[in-house]
């Protein structure tokens, strides 16, 4: 992987509501120029959910091209090629994904559900923000690793590791 070129990223998950909107997100950010990311769903429930989109306004990051949206949009002939694609999401990480365009390099980068937590409000809302956290801590990692440095092999081999980081001791 050399050059200038901008690298495509795909974050999947299986609602596109809160992980990979947030992933998105971030990596947009973060990423500064080099990276641009998108994320999908295999069901998308076709709205970003409130809490997410509540944390991200909170952190200064505008919404406005962020949507929830099925992986079939990125599966297509007229789609962007991606040069990543990361799974948030244990459900997603275990079903049939479709044959990306171009053979992009891939990893499962889970992280807990804050869709699913019960409990007060307070609870849920520090779900998604320790979503987040951990999806930050990652993608920082990520922006900042030596593409052009790295084999296929050994890239490869950095993305798995990225996994483990920014773990809580539920998932540890």
């Amino acid at each position: 992987m050399t050059g200038d070129r901008i690298f495509n990223v795909l974050f999947l998950c299986k609602g596109n509501s809160a992980r990979s909107i947030m992933a998105e997100a971030i990596l947009n950010r973060a990423g500064a120029g080099r990276f641009k990311a998108f994320s999908a769903g295999s069901t998308p429930r076709g709205e970003i959910h409130p809490y997410a989109a509540d944390f991200l306004k909170y952190q200064n990051y505008a919404l406005d091209a962020l949507r929830s949206k099925s992986w079939d949009e990125y599966a297509g002939p007229d789609a962007p090629a991606m040069d990543f694609v990361f799974t948030v999401c244990e459900d997603t990480a275990r079903e049939d994904c479709p044959v990306w365009p171009g053979q992009p390099m891939t990893a499962h980068w889970g992280v807990p559900d804050p869709v699913a937590v019960e409990g007060t409000e307070a609870e849920k809302r520090f779900a998604f923000a320790d979503a987040f956290r951990m999806l930050n801590t990652r993608i920082e990692i990520f922006v900042n690793l030596p593409l052009q440095g790295l084999d296929k092999l050994a890239l490869q081999k950095r993305l798995d590791e990225i996994a483990g980081t920014a773990k809580t001791p539920e998932n540890a």
